[in-house]
């Protein structure tokens, strides 16, 4: 009988999501594994909502943004007697292996069901947020950027015809790598993010210059949701700088969309890793792309170390915020 390899997906959605899950399954079933599809996360575990894969139930997946799978956060999860529950759904099945494509809280978790009941699992990073130490990438960043990007070029349209500035607060908690890289891509004139100190005095005077001298007609600024500076900022430009100035809250619209062509070409890559990986005996290893090169790491690694944005993209966001 065939080893069983399941495959689920587990806290905020991405796109790319859907692609590694195809990817898995097929790859899986290629390398003699009988694939499982989880649904509904850690919950799914807990409540039996695991099929056998097949080609029908992957099939036509590809071009979707979030997740067929679904997702749920489970507080149970925390419980022994239901990871014990979880344990049991998957021996009676035959699954030895599990695969989670989510982030490290989703990580965090499944570590735990490995050092209680040794079942090994490999982990595919995937958040927005880009904030998954160890990697350079995780799946939905581009897709979430094109998001962004077409949202911000629309606004321009509105904002030059009314010689208005825009705030548009972007997602991003505990990292600005959204906010910045989307500042830089799409020619803002302010962008606050976590990792960068301030100065509205400084920008102020610049972008007041810039007004009273080189013919600045509109401003637009980004900003990360963890600055909490949104609200502030729009008032602060107003009063400032005496502009019409609007708020707009991008929110889950960054979640959506149909996978980029990288994030698509991503989840293949990792969804064959994490499979490679627990064909070769791995037990909580974490797929990773560093410096244009696939690889993992284990999750100690990962989850124990704080996620750093690169230096260089700070460098050249630096001044976007003086």
């Amino acid at each position: 009988m065939a080893e069983g390899l399941a495959i689920m997906t587990s806290g905020g959605d991405a796109a790319g999501m859907n692609p590694a899950i195809k990817c898995a399954v097929e790859y899986a079933a290629a390398k003699g594994y009988k694939p499982f599809l989880v649904y509904d996360g850690l919950r799914g575990l807990i409540d039996d909502r695991i099929v056998e894969a097949n080609r029908e139930l992957v099939s036509g997946i590809l071009h979707r943004g979030g997740t067929i799978l679904r997702s749920s956060r489970s507080q149970r999860f925390f419980d022994i007697n239901f990871r014990r529950q979880a344990y049991e759904n998957l021996k009676r099945r035959g699954i030895s292996k599990l695969i989670v494509i989510g982030g490290d809280g989703s990580f965090r978790a499944l570590n735990q069901f490995y050092a209680d009941f040794g079942v090994p699992f490999a982990g595919i990073p995937a958040t927005i947020d880009n904030d998954i130490a160890g990697t350079d990438y995780c799946l939905g960043v581009d897709t979430a950027l094109n998001m962004i990007r077409q949202s911000v070029d629309s606004i321009r349209d509105t904002a030059s015809s009314f010689s208005r500035a825009f705030v548009i607060e972007v997602m991003g908690r505990h990292c600005g790598y959204l906010a910045l890289t989307s500042a830089l891509s799409c020619g803002a004139e302010i962008c606050l993010v976590p990792e960068l100190e301030y100065d509205l005095n400084a920008i102020g005077a610049r972008l007041k210059h810039e007004i009273d001298n080189e013919g600045r007609g509109y401003i637009i600024a980004i900003v990360a949701e963890g600055v909490k500076m949104s609200d502030y900022l729009t008032r602060w430009i107003k009063d400032s700088l005496e502009m019409d100035a609007r708020l707009t809250v991008l929110g889950h619209v960054q979640r959506g969309g149909s996978p980029t062509v990288l994030d698509r070409i991503m989840a293949y890559k990792f969804a064959v890793a994490a499979v490679e990986a627990l064909d070769a005996g791995e037990t909580n290893a974490i797929m990773v792309y560093r410096d244009g090169t696939y690889g993992h790491l284990p999750i100690h690694t990962v989850v124990d170390s704080k996620y750093k944005l690169d230096p260089a993209l700070i460098r050249l966001g630096a001044p976007l915020g003086r």
